[in-house]
């Protein structure tokens, strides 16, 4: 991927116009919770006890809470650049498990909301079968994620019925842990082949080593193994590779989506950035729990968190360009269209050429102080298949999507 040609930037007299942005990860009820993890709750807190938080917040929604924080969620990203998202979507039922009527109500209210906002939507609904690797059962907060593998291929065939101009429809394992082996085969013999697949993967050590204490190997290497994963898969943060297992994906064609704030604010680790750049590997960005939505941020500490642990400074670089922002930028272009399914033509964005951070612009440094050079919003347009949805900075239903978020978010925290 470092080896990829810029990305067009162009002087118009809106502005500085590039690609739109494909966020590659998204839970969109999580937007809810966003800044309300950061109390301790236990001297070794970790993801593993933020989960609690999150358990308790997705205990809570319905189609109606859902369809709002997901609108005012799609609102914020196309008025932060994002074009496309991949929704990967495992509240699927009533809290005690019992399938909504529809049994697609939660996903009809992701999927309404991205009709609404106008932004491209992947929809990935999740397989969740298990609680871990030794294939316990779901637990009590868990069982609104569940399917048996008929149940999970109804409604993946329900909702890929309705793939359209601004939808596309894939299939999500939850991850290793959540999936038995016999029922991923059957999943994958039964999707259409054009379908996307994406997957948590490596994220925790803790998941490392249960993988290896009862599969025998690390996830990403036994996934290589055992599933056809070639460049319709993403593979969700994968922080914690070896050196073949980088090599394994590189040459698979998958993409990796790194979600640099989430997993900074959950301690999951730091991904091995320089090492699959030089392997060649495919990758992208998402927001996943959004407690920032911002391509920026997810770009700019995608490199930072590399300096830091290097100490040393411009790494996302290579052949084709020295400029880290021209690096980063043609890296989340060259995989949208694999990893969403979407072509993104005629997605573009447009950043204010009269603020001060970017006075004197030229095409050779607007992507590096668009990416670097401060915290003002610069994204004055944003185009969906040549649709105009945000002006002046700001989307058609800027303040009314945040009304209904602002209802939806009385009505969960009274909960």
């Amino acid at each position: 991927m470092s080896h990829l040609p810029p990305v067009p930037i162009q002087r118009t007299s809106a502005g500085w116009r590039l690609p739109g942005i494909a966020n590659l990860h998204s839970h969109a009820f999580q937007r809810a919770m966003a800044g309300l993890a950061e109390v301790q709750t236990d001297p070794a807190d970790s993801f593993w006890t933020w989960r609690e938080t999150m358990y308790r917040m997705a205990a809570r929604f319905d189609p109606d809470t859902l369809r709002a924080v997901a609108t005012q969620l799609y609102v914020e990203m196309l008025e932060a650049g994002y074009t496309t998202v991949c929704e990967f979507h495992y509240v699927h039922h009533a809290p005690d498990g019992r399938p909504y009527a529809p049994a697609s109500a939660m996903a009809d209210a992701l999927i309404e909301a991205a009709e609404t906002t106008g932004i491209r939507l992947t929809l990935l609904p999740v397989l969740y079968m298990t609680g871990g690797f030794d294939g316990r059962p779901l637990g009590p907060r868990q069982q609104r994620f569940g399917h048996d593998v008929d149940g999970y291929l109804r409604l993946f065939a329900d909702l890929h019925a309705r793939q359209g101009a601004g939808l596309r429809v894939g299939c999500a394992l939850h991850s290793l842990r959540a999936v038995p082996r016999d029922a991923m085969t059957a999943v994958l013999a039964a999707l259409p082949p054009e379908a996307r697949v994406h997957i948590h993967i490596a994220e925790q050590t803790a998941e490392v080593d249960d993988c290896i204490a009862v599969r025998g190997a690390r996830p990403v290497a036994w996934l290589l193994d055992h599933a056809p994963v070639d460049a319709r898969w993403t593979l969700v943060h994968a922080t914690h590779l070896d050196a073949d297992e980088i090599a394994g994906i590189a040459r698979s064609g998958a993409t990796v989506a790194l979600c640099p704030t989430t997993e900074a604010n959950l301690g999951d680790g730091l991904f091995p950035l320089r090492a699959y750049f030089d392997a060649g590997g495919a990758w992208g960005i998402g927001s996943d729990s959004h407690i920032s939505v911002s391509p920026v941020e997810e770009l700019r500490w995608l490199e930072y968190g590399q300096r830091l642990v290097g100490r040393r400074r411009n790494i996302a670089v290579g052949p084709a360009s020295a400029s880290v922002g021209a690096t980063l930028l043609a890296g989340v272009a060259a995989s949208a269209s694999s990893a969403t399914g979407f072509a993104q033509r005629d997605d573009a964005v447009v950043l204010d050429a009269d603020t001060p951070l970017l006075a004197g612009a030229t095409p050779a440094d607007v992507a590096d102080r668009w990416l670097f050079a401060g915290n003002r919003p610069l994204v004055r347009e944003v185009e969906v298949a040549g649709q105009r949805l945000v002006v002046d900075g700001r989307h058609r239903l800027h303040a009314q999507a945040a009304q209904g978020y602002a209802e939806a978010m009385r009505r969960l925290l009274a909960q």
